[in-house]
């Protein structure tokens, strides 16, 4: 089959750009100047006859064009490194990276990490962790485990189980919530969202309206339960996700009343070619979740 001209090294500039998200970072990493990565860049978007960046005042932004090629040369850059790897080695190797939102990762996903390295020795697992905001190809992530409803544009996402949401306290804290009304007089540990205590009051049969509290927002419900568990108010988050905790009697519930608005879900670029490490994963996540 013909090929049309690859250049490489400008494929190469590019694609670290993209991770990036910068000429410099780019440039750092190629062991290049600046200059010659953002010349590569424009070789090729000069080539393809389209640009491939918005060049920003403090950085760059992909254009939908660049969101294209990205995962496609993530994975051909990574299959290329698979097999130098493999060559002169005997079995299969393959590296697998995954964005985690930390309160997953933490909750649910490191205490089960040895089980995933027992059954599939030969896949080198990179996470890194998020606060539910994932850039799947500028990050050059072949997965990412994020909380909501499944609705992200350009993704195939997949539901590994939903996280009702409930007060969770120290139990000096408790001793004095008698009815869920009680909770007004407390300080509020919730995240951005601030729905989620309106749906739980209306859960708990309270009025949708009701006096102002003193709050605290956190973008990790990992920071809000800890805050909790120092005292500094009551906490709004999955208890799936603080088993320990509940167990040991640091945090109790003082309600049965949960609300879900949203749940845990595995996504993936829709244009991200599945590779084998991929399938893998996605096999013993989904059954890890369903058992």
């Amino acid at each position: 089959m013909a090929r049309s001209y690859l250049p490489l090294n400008a494929l190469r500039a590019f694609e670290a750009s993209a991770r990036h998200l910068s000429f410099t970072g780019a440039a750092d990493e190629l062991c290049v100047t600046q200059a010659a990565v953002s010349h590569q860049v424009k070789l090729l978007e000069t080539q393809l006859k389209v640009p491939l960046f918005k060049r920003l005042p403090r950085g760059l932004m992909l254009t939908q064009e660049g969101e294209r090629l990205l995962p496609v040369l993530n994975s051909a850059f990574d299959q290329m490194a698979h097999t130098l790897d493999r060559i002169g080695e005997s079995g299969y190797r393959g590296v697998l990276h995954v964005g985690v939102v930390g309160t997953f990762a933490v909750g649910w996903l490191l205490p089960r990490l040895d089980d995933f390295q027992q059954q599939y020795p030969f896949i080198d697992l990179r996470l890194s962790t998020h606060n539910n905001r994932a850039e799947l190809a500028a990050e050059g992530l072949d997965f990412a485990i994020r909380f909501g409803t499944g609705a992200w544009h350009g993704t195939a996402a997949q539901p590994l189980f939903p996280a009702s949401l409930s007060v969770m306290c120290i139990p000096e804290i408790a001793a004095r919530l008698n009815t869920p009304a009680d909770v007004l007089g407390e300080t509020w540990l919730r995240s951005y969202r601030a729905d989620e205590w309106t749906e739980w009051l209306l859960a708990a049969g309270l009025p949708s309206s009701y006096p102002m509290t003193k709050s605290i927002v956190f973008d990790s419900s990992i920071a809000m339960v800890e805050a909790a568990l120092q005292g500094a108010g009551v906490a709004l988050a999955p208890p799936r996700m603080f088993p320990r905790q509940l167990s040991s009697g640091a945090l109790v519930q003082p309600f049965n009343t949960a609300v879900s608005l949203g749940g845990y879900w595995l996504t993936r670029l829709q244009t991200r070619t599945e590779t084998h490490a991929m399938a893998c994963f996605r096999a013993w996540l989904l059954k890890a979740t369903n058992a």
